[in-house]
């Protein structure tokens, strides 16, 4: 009974001080375009150095929301339509062309942490239709002749005539009571850079609420945004959800800087995750995998859990092409997850809440073959995906000592620096480096991470990251985001991930807290079917993206992007991350904050006690018989009986992911001596 909407992927670009291209050239932070306005920021003038086919890449990655129209003018093929379907089901509790609401704008980033467009403005009266939408007729709006849509002023997300639109029946008031009821003059789609674009950690913001080009970067994740909150805004906000929903629970437990990308198809695991940072491609290992199509490959592991590891196996030439498009069908995944040939997919299983039918398989090929408005929109976006791989490989770590003002928060001791990178070549390079001892390397790996850690270019063209599953039994972090099971055997997204995936060994998961009863624990789970690992994560940026871990759990939030405020949540999650008794631990068990309610469509309603654990509702994969979602004599008894919280014990039974504690785990370190650890969180700031 999760709550759960789509997930958001990727935000606008940015001005970039020295960004590497193809290893050897550089893109600026500035260049000699001038804007149309006068100005010295926008989009175009935020690089240089830049190919033609990177360029097509970096459009991609802004403004592409997989298609847009159909020949006839007629059917929408792009992630729009996904987006007009979740307003229809949900009847309006997530409406994103309700959450562009232009009244919002000045307090976006405050209340939802989403980035406003720098080029347009807050609208000072409603359109004809009485909606109230930034105004983006800037002349320094980038013009893009082949790419569907128009800016809403949010980044990230794009404006498109609904075909469906008849004036004569439009009523704004009935639209917003219901979205359902009436068919809007606009459709809103989701381009990469709603989630991944963020501000630039070299250059922040003077104020977070108007930034420009130059305050933003397309590869570091947006740490802010506040997901569902933003997802099921309304304005006034008080016509939103209201603290005795058990969505508005759902909602506002959701940690900052978060996605929950197994929302849409739900997998019942109330699992949002850590946007991931993206740096030296270029350099990020590879492993050898057999893909969903039976063929060897050599592939990279993209989801936290490497679950999409398919290679080029999806593309309609599955030769492999190394640097062209490794990542294409990870990437096709994703415009397929956030609304490509969703008239399709979503048909396979209930799209918002996931109880009225099990997941069915996605099958692409067979999508593409029934449905032309499935094959336009691939057919569409799959060429896009060479010039936005090449346009991501582009993209090098940001150094603290290139910052504005970051050199104030350099280390300043070189022994304690020296005396780190020996820490961390005894403690961490194992996992966290992607330079490793060559294969007939006979000596002692210590020695050899020892010795390379001292190069001047170790941090040169490293990925930090050897990439490799573990498995959660061994890293001991909440192990809800590795049990997500969409990608297994027998579920929605089975063809977009490995057999290798698939086939992994059985994980026994242990130190399971009952979160009923504290002070003791529940029976081990077994994971199977490819869940319960994770792979390594890259350590690049690490000093700007605080909070850590898969879940952004260990850390103080303090949504501050400034250099000050960046370096304050380093110095806290580090000092969290080596010293776990400073951690809140079972204080980050995610309880309802008053008793509330979930409601069925139907009528039906379960009630939910106060102090209820909120993952022992949403982690409970049940499809309702419709009886049951009604509202009769049984029905309002269960809700009564459930509103006590004395039937949780039967919920925790079912739950299948019951692992409540977010920032246990990954403890290595720990037991270091004091001075080596403020040593390692020295060298650390240097990544």
């Amino acid at each position: 009974m999760t709550s759960r909407k789509l997930l958001s992927i990727l935000i606008p670009l940015a001005a970039l001080a020295a960004l590497s291209v193809n290893a050897n050239r550089t893109v600026n932070a500035q260049s000699a375009y001038t804007c149309p306005s006068g100005k010295s920021s926008c989009y175009q003038s935020a690089y240089t150095g830049l190919t033609e086919l990177q360029e097509h890449g970096r459009d991609t990655w802004y403004f592409w929301t997989g298609g847009g129209l159909d020949a006839d003018g007629k059917t929408v093929v792009g992630d729009q339509a996904l987006w007009r379907i979740l307003a229809v089901e949900s009847h309006g509790t997530f409406d994103l062309l309700q959450a562009v609401d232009s009244r919002y704008r000045g307090q976006r980033f405050k209340l939802f942490g989403v980035i406003s467009d720098p080029d347009c403005t807050k609208a000072v009266h409603p359109d004809k239709y009485g909606l109230w939408l930034d105004d983006c007729s800037s002349p320094d709006v980038p013009q893009l002749p082949d790419v569907p849509g128009e800016p809403t002023g949010v980044m990230g997300l794009r404006k498109f005539l609904n075909p469906k639109f008849k004036e004569s029946e439009w009523d704004v008031n009935q639209y917003m009571a219901d979205p359902a009821k009436v068919e809007p003059p606009y459709l809103i789609g989701v381009a990469c850079g709603f989630c991944h674009v963020g501000f630039n950690p070299l250059h922040p913001p003077a104020d977070p609420e108007n930034p420009e080009w130059h305050n933003l970067y397309p590869g570091i994740g947006n740490q802010y945004f506040r997901e569902q909150l933003f997802n099921t805004a309304k304005y006034p906000p008080a016509r939103g959800l209201k603290m005795n929903d058990f969505r508005w629970q759902i909602a506002n437990a959701q940690p900052p800087g978060t996605s929950e990308t197994s929302q849409v198809a739900t997998d019942h695991i109330n699992n949002p995750n850590v946007i991931n940072n993206i740096a030296y491609l270029d350099y990020r290992p590879k492993h050898r995998e057999r893909t969903a199509d039976g063929v060897e490959r050599d592939v990279y592991h993209v989801l936290k859990d490497g679950a999409d590891s398919i290679g080029s196996a999806c593309l309609d030439d599955p030769t492999p092409h190394p640097g062209v498009n490794d990542t294409a069908c990870a990437a096709l995944r994703v415009y397929v997850n956030i609304g490509m040939c969703a008239s399709i997919w979503t048909t396979l299983q209930d799209p918002v809440y996931g109880l009225k039918r099990p997941q069915s398989v996605f099958d692409p090929k067979k999508a593409r073959q029934e449905n032309s408005a499935c094959n336009t929109g691939w057919l569409a976006t799959q060429p896009r995906m060479e010039g936005l791989e090449s346009f991501l490989r582009t993209l090098t770590p940001l150094r603290l000592a290139d910052a504005d003002g970051g050199s104030a928060f350099l280390p300043k001791d070189s022994q304690a620096v020296a005396r780190g990178k020996i820490v961390f070549a005894e403690n961490c390079a194992k996992c966290h480096s992607s330079k490793q001892p060559p294969q007939d390397y006979k000596g002692d790996s210590t020695d050899w991470f020892r010795n390379a850690v001292m190069q001047d270019d170790f941090l040169t063209n490293n990925y930090l990251s050897e990439d490799v599953r573990h498995p959660v039994s061994e890293i001991g972090t909440n192990s809800e985001r590795a049990m997500a099971s969409n990608a297994t055997e027998g579920h929605i997204w089975q063809d977009f991930s490995s057999d290798t995936y698939k086939n992994q060994p059985e994980v026994h998961i242990t130190g399971l807290v009952n979160p009923l009863h504290t002070s003791l624990h529940l029976l081990p789970v077994d994971a199977t079917g490819g869940r319960g690992y994770y792979r390594t994560p890259t350590l690049a940026n690490m000093w700007a993206t605080a909070p850590f871990l898969h879940n952004n759990s260990v850390g103080l939030f303090n949504n501050d992007p400034s250099i000050a405020g960046r370096m304050a949540a380093y110095q806290d999650a580090m000092e969290k991350m080596l010293w776990p008794e400073r951690r809140p631990g079972l204080k980050t068990i995610r309880r309802t904050t008053q008793a509330s309610k979930f409601k069925y469509e139907e009528g039906g309603t379960v009630c939910i006690a106060r102090n209820t654990p909120i993952d022992l509702m949403t982690n409970v994969d049940l499809v309702t018989p419709e009886k049951f979602r009604k509202d009769n004599f049984w029905t309002r008894l269960f809700c009564h009986l459930t509103g006590t919280g004395g039937l949780n014990g039967l919920f925790l039974l079912t739950d299948n992911a019951p692992d409540f504690v977010q920032d246990r785990g990954h403890t290595y370190g720990s037991k270091l001596p004091d001075e080596d650890k403020r040593a390692l969180m020295e060298y650390l700031k240097t990544f």
